[in-house]
């Protein structure tokens, strides 16, 4: 069975950072393609010897604050 997850990635120097939101999984690639294969990867291993319940994908908006 598979599910869809939310994943947000950010640049950090020469690292793409991938972060899962549903369940705060993260990984890493030079690459976009290679964080977002790791981190699949790594949510696969999350999920394979416990018993968690996928949760629904969270909401995801933006806010503008003055800095």
């Amino acid at each position: 069975m598979s599910h869809q997850f939310t994943i947000v990635i950010q640049k950090e120097e020469d690292w793409y950072v991938a972060h899962c939101l549903e369940n705060f999984v993260a990984s890493q690639g030079k690459t976009i393609e290679e964080a977002i294969s790791n981190v699949s990867e790594a949510i696969a291993f999350y999920y394979e010897d416990n018993d968690y319940v996928v949760v629904s994908p969270p909401l995801v908006t933006m806010c503008e604050v003055a800095i």
